[in-house]
């Protein structure tokens, strides 16, 4: 594995030597961009005898590297991601792979071939996408600022439920499809032609009615049950397991539960329908961040595809811990993650 070694050794000189025409970056300004040592960088170029760096290192180099504009003034650093246009973080995106599969081999490990590893929201087809998601209720709107269209401070999105899963997938699906139209809009502000581009649905059954429409379209093995006065709670219902988020004596979190769905979009067989569906809104940010979250996005890919092959649709029940009340992204190649799959094993 020595010389897999020397190859990521010899890739992270020529980022700092080469990426950018006549433009050199030190070692000095490259280890005060990540807060390490001047030393710690030369072992990682070593070309006898090279150390591996850990994988948020390498994922820094290809966020410094994607840019040219992360060289600012004769200092490195960073582009925070809202400031990335769609071509660096292509970039990004390219290298941190390259980074990743040379680290891999460095250690011995196997590596997938990259096609196997595509992201789910990367369409490839360059067509409209569509996020639908929930308005909220008029009686939620009626006890917040800036919501009505009159008012001068007038915020539109502030109209729209699950915003934090919405806000966290338009970017990526932008990233992932730079050259597709990239639409948003509650259930209502559809048009025909909406309902057959790339269909994704952000939100439960009991806000969003067309998630409610298409799963009871689809047929599909699994349910969502909002029974909110029941003795239990709501719940997903996968055959005879009912599947409850989990919540303190307190009314907090814990534990949520969430579907992701991916088939053919059954009004238009060309593109696709992917659902997000969690029981609470932080269960569909749960279910949104399984393919966005740079963490866990790779793994998460590569298991669909081991897992569902050339299956035209997939459904992963899956649970969303909260700790802090914050949304820990679920890892699918864990089983206890995972609820309930279909298609199932043969």
């Amino acid at each position: 594995m020595v010389d897999s070694g020397r190859a990521l050794a010899r890739r992270l000189r020529s980022l700092r030597d080469r990426q950018w025409p006549d433009t050199r970056v030190t070692q000095p300004q490259l280890a005060r961009a990540l807060d390490v040592s001047v030393p710690l960088i030369s072992s990682w170029e070593s070309p006898n005898a090279p150390k591996v760096p850990p994988v948020n290192r390498l994922e820094a180099y290809a966020t410094l590297f994607c840019t040219i504009r992360s060289l600012r003034d004769g200092s490195l650093a960073p582009l925070p991601d809202d400031e990335l246009d769609p071509d660096e973080l292509r970039t990004r995106e390219d290298l941190r792979q390259e980074l990743l599969a040379l680290r891999a081999a460095a250690l011995g490990q196997v590596v997938s071939d990259p096609e196997t590893v595509r992201n789910p929201w990367d369409f490839g087809d360059d067509k409209p996408v569509t996020l639908v998601c929930a308005r909220l209720p008029q009686e939620l709107l009626d006890r917040m600022p800036y919501v009505k269209p009159h008012d001068p401070d007038y915020i539109e999105l502030y109209t729209y439920a699950d915003l934090d899963a919405l806000f966290e997938l338009h970017g990526h699906i932008r990233a992932f499809n730079p050259s597709s139209e990239v639409r948003r809009h509650t259930p209502n502000e559809l048009v025909p032609d909406d309902l057959t581009t790339h269909l994704v649905l952000l939100g439960g059954v009991d806000w969003n009615d067309l998630t409610a429409d298409v799963i009871h379209h689809l047929g599909l093995p699994v349910r969502q049950i909002n029974d909110w006065d029941g003795s239990a709670g709501p719940y997903f219902e996968a055959g005879s397991e009912r599947h409850h988020p989990r919540l303190r004596d307190d009314g907090v979190l814990l534990e949520d539960v969430a579907l992701f769905y991916r088939g053919p979009n059954p009004l238009n067989r060309k593109r696709t329908l992917t659902i997000c569906n969690g029981m609470y809104g932080r269960g569909t940010l749960g279910a949104v961040r399984t393919l966005t979250d740079s963490r866990f996005r790779d793994r998460n890919a590569a298991y669909v595809n081991d897992r569902f092959g050339d299956s035209e649709s997939f459904a992963i029940l899956t649970r969303v811990s909260i700790l802090n009340g914050l949304v820990m992204t679920p890892d699918w190649t864990q089983e206890e993650s995972r609820l309930h799959e279909w298609p199932g094993h043969p």
